[in-house]
């Protein structure tokens, strides 16, 4: 995108080289946060012997996964993951659900993002549900649907607007009850309470409503919002990760999330006081969420807007490398 810093990440290896030579960590290093003891790895989360080399003996009270959708949007594909035939890709999905429900706690939430490519039967969302049933351990308990401000389609189909999220649990884990930031004021829904009819307004003490399967109040990460960080075409709103892991889970609890992208995840746990455990297979991205991280503290600022994260490339004045050069001047 041209308002931005970076371009996708995916699609200029050009860029990726030289973005390569800024990751602290390699394929199968794990950083340990010496502050809050988050954690943040490069690692395969099919892979059991990865998954475990973050986790140790730990298990997360919460997991909230964003795996590649296998989907194409426009030319491109989702990063790391190439478009797979449907069977390659539920047999990559299995791998890092089972690995994943192997490190949930007793009494836990399963959370996972999932596209729909209406031009291909909607594919994989349908038979990702159907995978699901699989795991005897998990319970199906909502199927979510945030909507983005901005969509794509053609002047011949309804505008494509939604992500998919679906929420199971293990065990009898608890829920805490939130509530968004959106007036309440629909009228005309009555119950009886006590023999008195009373209106919906009256129902509730709060002045706001509670959240349902329908996430209208989030708004969808773009260049000019604070929490937005370039490369990361991918990114979900920490407004809706805040939401889950404060719904879900309590201070001082393990989330984990194996697929860390912007690492939204991460800066949500540090904004709620818990403990983090995340990775990605791409050192690009790994490195990405350690420097959101760090920006964080440094600054309070939840992303880098217009900046671009890798500011020592952006800053280095005496590159004699033509490519380089050519480089700088796309930063």
């Amino acid at each position: 995108m041209a308002t931005e810093p970076l371009p996708r990440l995916d699609s200029d290896a050009e860029i990726r080289k030289h973005l390569l030579a800024c990751c602290r960590l390699k394929p199968g290093d794990v950083w340990e946060d010496p502050v809050r003891r988050h954690k943040i790895g490069v690692l395969d989360a099919t892979c059991p012997n990865a998954v475990s080399e973050i986790m140790g003996h730990k298990k997360a009270k919460v997991t909230v996964n964003d795996p590649p959708y296998n989907v194409r949007v426009g030319n491109k594909i989702t990063p790391n993951l190439s478009k797979l035939n449907l069977a390659e890709y539920m047999e990559f999905s299995r791998r890092w659900v089972k690995n994943t429900v192997d490190i949930l706690g007793e009494d836990s939430h399963f959370y996972a993002w999932l596209g729909a490519d209406q031009k291909d039967n909607f594919q994989p969302l349908p038979d990702f549900m159907v995978m699901m049933r699989e795991f005897e351990d998990l319970k199906a308990r909502s199927f979510i649907t945030m909507r983005n401000q901005r969509g794509y389609g053609t002047q011949k189909n309804w505008m494509a607007v939604r992500q998919e999220l679906l929420y199971y649990t293990k065990g009898n884990p608890d829920f805490a009850v939130v509530y968004t930031d959106i007036p309440k004021i629909l009228r005309g829904y009555y119950k009886k309470i006590r023999g008195k009819r009373v209106e919906n307004l009256e129902r509730s003490r709060a002045d706001t409503i509670r959240p349902g399967n329908v996430w209208v109040d989030i708004q969808q990460v773009f260049y000019r919002m604070e929490e937005n960080v370039p490369g990361a075409y991918a990114q979900k709103p920490l407004k809706a990760v805040e939401r889950i892991i404060a719904a879900c889970s309590r201070e001082g609890d393990l989330v984990a999330d194996f697929f860390a992208h912007s690492g939204t995840t991460l800066i949500a746990c540090e904004r709620l006081g818990r403990v983090c455990y995340t990775s990605d297979i791409d050192p690009i991205f790994a490195e990405i969420t350690i420097r959101r991280l760090e920006h964080f503290r440094e600054t309070r600022r939840t992303g880098f807007q217009f900046h671009n994260p890798f500011r020592e490339l952006e800053t280095t004045s005496e590159a004699t490398d033509t490519k380089q050069k050519d480089l700088l001047t796309i930063f």
